[in-house]
């Protein structure tokens, strides 16, 4: 007897984008998968998606939530019921037989909670931080291992952890606005999830500029989590001197922008670690 595979809701949080959710839509229906759900939890204040949405043969949940890329993940995880959840952005697409791909991993694996896969633009580019080997994340190796658009996680895991921490994450109005989906990942390791990053898993989206302005943005995520999830002084060092170390080579390269990305990354990181001491004794 053959065994059912396994279901998946997506979660897709969705503000000012109408072509890139059509593409993103578009690569849903072309899986062709039997167990398929797509929660799209809406932040605009007008009706811009709905005719987007009412022209697809797909299974469809549509849900408002007001702005900030956390808040709305949230009101999308309180309406999952299925075995799998991802978190795809609204201009990410999935290649043909991705979630085929996962279904089997899943379950050939039991005991795996989680997989973490890589993102490259639709050239086959991606960016120089993705780490090539797989491994089991752990606290130190997860940094390049994962963004959210290629987290896929057991739902049973997601209740356990519950919401995404809203201070983090574009919309969330303070200075670190991403890193929501690492702060996850370090509350799943820390409760006992067994994660795995394959490299080979690719979730297709446009290769981000590093530039001193995301440079500075990331970095102060970074040094928060640091901070939040209190890391030891020793890998908060290390993840100093990273920065470091990449605008010497830069420099050495005579790449001025992005030795004046990771001089930015360097200023985000000790921004984000004082200033997490004060968000959280005032939380």
């Amino acid at each position: 007897m053959s065994r059912e595979p396994p279901s998946f809701d997506l979660v897709v949080a969705t503000v000012g984008r109408t072509a890139e959710l059509a593409r993103l839509l578009d690569s849903l229906e072309a899986q062709h998968y039997p167990r398929l759900r797509t929660i799209v939890v809406d932040q605009n204040d007008d009706q811009r998606v709905v005719g987007i949405l009412a022209e697809r043969d797909l299974e469809l949940v549509h849900l408002r939530s007001p702005k900030g890329l956390s808040r709305a993940r949230n009101v999308g995880l309180r309406d999952v019921s299925a075995d799998l959840v991802a978190f795809p952005d609204d201009d990410c697409t999935y290649p043909p037989g991705l979630l085929d791909t996962l279904a089997e991993r899943f379950a050939a694996d039991p005991r795996l909670d989680g997989v973490t896969g890589r993102a490259e633009d639709e050239r086959g580019r991606s960016s120089a931080s993705w780490e090539t080997e797989p491994a089991v994340l752990s606290y130190d190796n997860l940094w390049n291992r994962a963004n959210a658009a290629t987290m896929f996680l057991r739902s049973d895991l997601a209740v356990r952890l519950g919401d995404f921490d809203e201070r983090l994450g574009l919309g969330s109005g303070e200075p670190w606005s991403s890193g929501e989906e690492t702060d996850y990942l370090i509350r799943a390791i820390a409760a006992g999830a067994r994660i795995a990053y394959d490299p080979t898993i690719v979730v297709l989206h446009d290769v981000r500029p590093d530039d001193a302005a995301v440079g500075l943005r990331d970095g102060a995520s970074v040094g928060y989590l640091l901070r939040k999830h209190r890391y030891p002084s020793r890998a908060v060092a290390r993840m100093l001197v990273r920065p470091v170390g990449g605008a010497l080579l830069a420099l050495a390269r005579l790449d001025v922008p992005r030795a004046r990305y990771y001089a930015a990354s360097l200023r985000g990181r000790i921004r984000g670690y004082r200033g997490a001491s004060r968000s959280n004794s005032s939380a």
